[in-house]
């Protein structure tokens, strides 16, 4: 009798232990697909809970989707604070199509309002030959402000494309 115990217990632990490591194998598998890009979906790591794709949260606030590098491997939304925190692998830079010039950081932290981005740190725009934190990004209908130093306005329409950013060796 002991031995049909034994059996059926092994065979019980083994069905749990199975399952479980299913589950960790596709959380995995999943992560590395959110990573790669694969899915879409992003996991917030502090909450650990899977999040809406990082483009979907700024089109909700009226934000160019264009604004940051398609890079980002992951960000962090405090719905009640509204800081936006976007990692990227690498420092980049994005040329758009008016040939501005935005650096990124592999972290940039933000307040996220309606249409706005402010308390910026981790980015950096061209202004002549210098490279200037940005401090603001209004964003309108047809335009976009940036503040960095002083305030620079832009077309809407160049930041409406997701794109790849490039890396840099310096921020």
């Amino acid at each position: 009798m002991d031995s049909v115990m034994n059996k059926a217990g092994s065979y019980l632990i083994g069905q749990k232990a199975s399952k479980e490591f299913s589950s960790v194998t596709n959380d995995l598998n999943n992560l590395q697909n959110n990573i790669t890009g694969g899915t879409k979906k992003l996991v917030n790591k502090i909450k650990g809970k899977t999040q809406r794709p990082l483009p979907e949260l700024l089109k909700e606030y009226d934000i160019p989707v264009g604004i940051f590098p398609r890079e980002a491997t992951n960000y962090e939304f405090n719905e009640e604070t509204k800081k936006l925190t976007v990692h990227f692998p690498e420092l980049s830079e994005i040329t758009y199509r008016d040939a501005s010039i935005v650096r990124f950081n592999t972290t940039v932290t933000a307040h996220l309002e309606k249409g706005k981005l402010s308390e910026i740190e981790g980015m950096k725009t061209k202004v002549t030959f210098l490279f200037i934190s940005v401090s603001v990004i209004l964003c309108e209908q047809t335009e976009i402000h940036f503040t960095a130093g002083l305030r620079r306005t832009r077309p809407r329409a160049v930041y409406d494309a997701f794109r790849d950013g490039i890396g840099i060796d310096k921020f």
